[in-house]
């Protein structure tokens, strides 16, 4: 397989949360394509988290570009010089309050390679305790919630969690955590 080349690019729109450029690229076979276009993002960072009792931490979020409340894992984007296990460890403890004994990589996946340059790193956190109160970006507002391996397990076969990335990251560490 041969990747294709880059001849040129220029931005449309180069924002903090929004950036998107249109590149021209010489493929494999000499064919010129002048106008792929390409969302430039952070990378993310999420986590299935379980307490010491073993209950899955869950959040729930209105997300507006969907127009759904999404039951979703905690996570965020990855601040400027962050590496992804301290960005992890910060999401968390901002939007649960909880603190972790262990944290272990277990996937990275990317959310549309075709289109989008960023990668979610996703962990599995266990031993959580609630040490703090959530400290919410400005306008961030998500309620906490606990489950049972069993009744995450359940909503991911009924679908009840739509946002692609956080379903995989959950198959991802149920494996993980039925493995042991």
């Amino acid at each position: 397989m041969t990747k294709w080349k880059k001849l040129g690019s220029r931005y449309l729109v180069n924002e903090k949360w929004a950036t998107l450029r249109v590149d021209t690229c010489e493929l494999p076979d000499g064919i010129v394509k002048d106008d792929y276009y390409v969302l430039e993002y952070p990378d993310w960072v999420n986590a299935i988290a379980l307490t010491q009792s073993g209950e899955v931490i869950l959040v729930q979020q209105y997300r507006h570009a969907a127009d759904i409340i999404s039951l979703e894992v905690p996570g965020g984007v990855i601040d400027a010089g962050e590496n992804p296990e301290t960005a992890i460890k910060r999401e968390l403890l901002e939007e649960t309050g909880y603190n972790f004994e262990t944290c272990e990589l277990i996937a990275t996946l990317y959310a549309n390679p075709a289109t989008s340059t960023n990668r979610t790193f996703t962990y599995l956190l266990t031993g959580g305790v609630k040490t703090h109160e959530q400290h919410l970006d400005e306008h961030e507002i998500l309620q906490v919630s606990l489950h049972s391996p069993a009744e995450v397990k359940a909503l991911l076969l009924e679908n009840k969690i739509a946002q692609a990335l956080h379903a995989a990251a959950l198959f991802y560490g149920m494996e993980r955590l039925n493995a042991r």
